[in-house]
């Protein structure tokens, strides 16, 4: 690729000196007699590299330069000057000038310097495209790693979800008790200030509370009458077992320490630990509300759904004893209507 170089002096003979020199070396060259001529071809050219004298009719060569740079900043600029011009010269190297040459000055002096101030343009060119190249490649990768790892992450919820779909299954749950309690738990703990993280991981802990059971026998959990004290046993232990089954999976810990509290009373009476007041996370203590909301207003095979009335006079009831009482006042505080759309349902 040959470069272009524009030549502005008012000196006829000096454009056509170098002009000739740097014709010799496969440059393309441009003359200009002063500032707005030089202007007229920038704009008609692609120009790699400006040679401009100081001292012209009319604006200066400084103008051109300060004016240039501003337009083109990887413009190449060599400004020549005379021995008494010397503060100018350094004025222009400070508005961005690659490097000045004095009158007189030899030939090769110049085609030396041109050559040097090209392949330096050429270089800075490359290391910018470079930069800008890379910094696209991060992005595209930046963008790459968070889509699969919103894949990974959907994929999670997924087979989370169809995980306790199914165990809701085995229970002969009408609906699907996890997603409401779920959707329950996060509509409270948004009204508590939660958010981001936190309420994913609340939402978790609800959707996956019942994990545990899947470690317990069918003639337990399946069981149409009352259990018995040793049934009884078992059962309480779903709790742990949810526990020991996610505490070890690094994205569901917050979750499971919700799993292993959601039994747990505000009283200190629940279990498997008898936490009392804040020693149960919040997770657990938003829970405890709205699984009472959910198993009251569904269907059970020994009685039909309860009105929402029911609810509230439940937590009223056990408020300050099974319920965190700052928790109970704020779900007595939100209207029904509310609720019903986190079940998608009306309640009696």
């Amino acid at each position: 690729m040959m470069e272009h170089i524009l030549i502005v002096d008012d000196e006829e003979m000096i454009r056509n000196l170098l002009s000739s020199a740097l014709l010799q070396e496969d440059y393309i060259c441009h003359q200009a007699s002063n500032v707005d001529e030089a202007f007229v071809l920038l704009g008609e050219q692609p120009i790699d590299l400006v040679i401009s004298d100081i001292m012209m009719p009319g604006r200066s060569g400084v103008e051109l330069l300060r004016d240039l740079k501003k337009v083109d900043p990887d413009i190449a600029v060599l400004m020549i000057t005379g021995l008494s011009d010397m503060n100018t010269a350094m004025e222009c190297v400070h508005l961005g000038a690659d490097d000045y040459i004095t009158k007189p000055f030899g030939i090769n002096r110049v085609v030396l310097t041109v050559k040097n101030l090209i392949e330096r343009r050429c270089l800075a060119i490359e290391k910018k495209n470079y930069q800008v190249s890379l910094e696209f490649k991060v992005m595209e990768q930046t963008a790459q790693i968070r889509k699969t790892m919103n894949e990974l992450s959907s994929a999670y919820d997924n087979t989370l979800t169809a995980l306790v779909k199914a165990l809701d299954a085995r229970e002969k749950e009408v609906g699907s008790h996890s997603e409401r309690v779920m959707n329950f738990a996060s509509f409270l703990g948004g009204k508590l200030g939660m958010a981001g993280k936190e309420l994913q991981e609340l939402a978790k802990g609800a959707l996956l509370h019942d994990i545990g059971k899947i470690g317990i026998s069918d003639n337990i959990l399946l069981k149409p009458g009352q259990l018995d004290d040793g049934e009884w046993i078992e059962m309480r232990k779903h709790p742990q077992v949810g526990y020991a089954i996610l505490s070890e999976i690094e994205f569901l810990k917050i979750p499971a320490e919700i799993i292993l509290t959601h039994h747990e009373r505000y009283d200190g009476t629940g279990y498997p630990k008898q936490l009392k007041g804040e020693q149960i996370p919040i997770g657990a203590r938003i829970f405890a509300v709205v699984d009472t909301l959910d198993a009251m207003t569904s269907d059970r095979p020994y009685r039909r759904a309860l009105p929402f009335a029911a609810v509230a006079n439940e937590i009223i009831k056990f408020r300050g004893a099974q319920f965190d009482p700052a928790i109970a006042d704020l779900f007595l505080s939100i209207p029904r209507k509310h609720w019903e759309e986190c079940a998608g349902k009306q309640f009696i």
